[in-house]
């Protein structure tokens, strides 16, 4: 299920969402300043690409310059990102077939606020991992 899920969204989305995050990427790779942010852009496009199958855990080792990074990342695109996954996730939730993919733009919101500290896994990989209760 996971399979057909990501080769329609690959059609209805996800390749036209990796594009721009690979040409955010590439973007933010020639302004060597931002290489930090190209190279999130590059994993979220990955994401987009296939997203049914993995998800975002926050990294433990990331410290108070991924925290900074976001910060600017939030400003500079994070925001504007972030409503675009939202703006997509309603109008595919409209109709009853398009709510996995709304879902799933609802899902990219997180890593498209703040993409730096936090890595891509599979689903499986992620149940294995010790959760905190606070």
């Amino acid at each position: 299920m996971k399979t057909l899920l990501n080769l329609i969204w690959l059609v209805f989305s996800g390749l036209w969402m990796a594009l721009g995050y690979l040409l955010a990427g590439v973007i933010c790779c020639i302004l060597v300043v931002t290489l930090p942010w190209g190279i999130a852009c590059f994993r979220i496009a990955g994401y987009v690409l296939w997203p049914f199958g993995n998800t975002v855990v926050r990294r433990g080792d990331a410290g108070t310059a991924s925290g900074v990074g976001n910060v600017i990342w939030f400003v500079v695109a994070g925001i504007w990102l972030a409503i675009g996954h939202i703006t997509a996730g309603i109008a595919f939730c409209v109709t009853i077939i398009g709510i996995p993919f709304g879902i799933a733009h609802f899902k990219f919101v997180p890593i498209s606020l703040t993409p730096l500290g936090r890595e891509i896994v599979p689903t499986e990989a992620a149940e294995a991992l010790p959760r905190y209760r606070w």
